[in-house]
This record gives structure tokens, C-alpha cells and sequence, in this order.
């Protein structure tokens, strides 16, 4: 067993415990800032800078001005869009300190591996019952490409069951680095059309298609489609992301999972003083959902909603 450098540090945002949807048994979600896609439904903007961010609730807000008082940046005037000035804001956390409301909160604190794992632990038995145990999110963590091999293998140290959710979008060393210590990667793959993956979430699909085919030769893959209307509802794009998932190594292909759009992560785009670009977007219903789910299955692909 390769040696684990506890000490390695990486910025996290937020941990969310008993998680059953992220992989097997019972888990614990580690959310990484950073990521090189701008996806336009993102559910978590917070993450997608490489280093901590400032969210204000308006609604929380007294309107005591202490923030802006503190703030040595000079980021702060209610006359800003979301009170705050992205471009002045260093994300040091002196107003989120201050506020005696609680209006305004950090995301994304400095962690060591170790600190972490002491944070997992707490659950270590729920793992072991369960068959549960890391999943690695974000932002893409493949960003924190460092942080997340050691966490990966002190989780194994740990013989805890290990995932990780991630866009695919990575140097190729990178993925042969850190996979071989995932025992499940749970990879979007959001169109087949490049022109259409681009437009959407900033960055072509190439990279990732290649990288979603290398993945699946290291280590179990199940492929995940968030099904954004507009972009990928339609079966004939839900086919043609099947027909890809068939040429990735069938033995680590653990199905397709279609993930139906949900707007839940709105109020977050205000909070950071960015307008969300699907305000007013529909989500799909249950019966166009499972015409799709039906697609994939006649391909022989075992597939899940949700």
C-alpha cells in the first residue's frame, strides 16, 4: 500500500454525511472547490473558483453595514449587484466573521488529509455495515488532482469503499494517476454533439470523451447524463451518448444514470450576484424521463432515473 501524505492540504467547501446516492452502501461527500466547466445548470456555482467564496443572503441581512466596514478590499456597497464586488473580493472571510446576522458565509475552507479522514471517521461504522464510504465531489476534483490522490488513498488505508464525481475534464496523466485509486468514478458525459457541449458548459467534449473511454479501462464507471431540456432531452441525443457508453470497456460499465434537470441550486447564482442563464426552464416529467430511460435500455445499457 502506497504511503498517504496526511498532511497534504486542499480547499473544501462543504462535507455532507449520509449520502446513498453517490456510490455504494452509505456515504460521505467531500466537495472540492474548483472546476473548468461553467455548465449552465451548475446546482453548486460556489465551487467552481479555486479558492474560498463569499454568499450573502439578502434575507438574512439587517443592513448593520459592519461589513462593509471591515472589509480592507473595499468590496462591499449595497449599491453593488449581491452586495458584494466579485472583482475586488479576495475571499478572506473578515465579513462572513463580522456578520452578527449570518448573511454573509464563507465556502471553502483549508483542509488537511488528515482532517478530513477525522471528520469521516465519525461515520467509519456506518461504512464498514453499509459497504459505504468517500465520495469525492465539487467543482471537479480532479482540479485538487493531489489533495484528492492522498484523501483516495488514505480511504482505502481506512478499507472504506471510494468514488469520485467528475466531468472527465483532465490532463490524461492525471486520470492515470488518481483512478487506480477509485473504486468507482461516476463520469457525466452532457452531449455527444461538441458545437452543443461547448455552448453549454464553456469547454468542447473531446477531451472528456477520450478520458471517459480511459477511465473505464482503470476502474468501475457508471455514466451520468444530467437531461437538460434544450441541450440533451431528446432520445435520439440520449441514443447517441448510449451508443458511445457501449464502446467503453463493458466489464467496469455499470450502467447510465439519467439525471432529470432541477433548478434547486437557483438562489445560489443571487447569493454569488450572478444571474442564473435557465431561470424560468421547466423540468422534464416522469413520462419523458422514462422514454428515455427505455432508449438506453434497448440498447442493452442497464439505466436509472435520478
Amino acid at each position: 500500500m502506497e504511503p498517504v501524505n496526511y498532511a497534504q492540504e486542499g480547499l473544501v467547501f462543504d462535507i455532507q454525511r449520509f449520502s446513498v446516492n453517490d456510490g455504494p452502501g452509505i456515504r460521505t461527500i467531500v466537495f472540492l472547490n474548483g472546476c473548468p466547466l461553467r455548465c449552465q445548470w451548475c446546482a453548486n456555482p460556489e465551487s467552481q473558483l479555486l479558492r474560498p467564496v463569499v454568499m450573502f443572503n439578502d434575507l438574512e441581512c439587517i443592513h448593520c453595514g459592519i461589513c462593509k466596514t471591515v472589509c480592507k478590499q473595499g468590496a462591499i456597497s449595497p449599491n453593488n449587484k449581491g452586495l458584494i464586488d466579485r472583482t475586488k473580493c479576495i475571499g478572506c472571510g473578515e465579513c462572513s466573521i463580522a456578520c452578527p446576522a449570518g448573511a454573509l458565509v464563507m465556502k471553502g475552507k483549508k483542509m488537511t488529509v488528515e482532517e478530513v479522514i477525522r471528520e469521516l471517521k465519525k461515520d467509519g461504522s456506518q461504512y464498514r455495515r453499509s459497504g459505504g464510504g468517500l465520495t469525492i465531489s465539487g467543482g471537479e476534483p480532479l482540479v485538487q488532482h493531489e489533495f484528492t490522490l492522498e484523501l483516495l488513498k488514505a480511504a482505502h488505508a481506512q478499507g472504506w469503499n471510494t468514488a469520485i464525481e467528475t466531468t472527465g475534464f483532465a490532463d490524461e496523466e492525471i486520470i492515470k494517476k488518481v483512478l487506480p485509486h477509485v473504486d468507482l468514478s461516476l463520469t457525466d458525459v452532457k452531449s455527444m454533439d461538441s458545437k452543443t457541449h461547448e455552448e453549454f458548459t464553456g469547454v468542447p467534449n473531446e477531451k472528456i470523451l477520450k478520458n471517459v473511454k480511459l477511465i473505464s479501462e482503470i476502474t468501475n464507471i457508471m455514466v451520468r447524463v444530467p437531461v437538460i431540456p434544450g441541450v440533451n432531452e431528446k432520445k435520439e441525443d440520449i441514443l447517441k451518448i448510449a451508443e458511445f457508453a457501449k464502446t467503453l470497456n463493458q466489464q467496469n460499465l455499470m450502467g447510465i444514470n439519467l439525471l432529470p434537470y432541477h433548478s434547486m441550486g437557483e438562489n445560489k447564482y443571487k447569493m454569488l450576484g450572478r444571474d442564473y442563464k435557465l431561470h424560468g426552464l421547466q423540468m422534464m416529467n416522469r413520462d419523458d424521463i422514462n422514454v428515455l430511460r427505455e432508449q438506453v435500455e434497448r440498447t442493452g445499457i442497464p439505466c436509472k432515473v435520478g
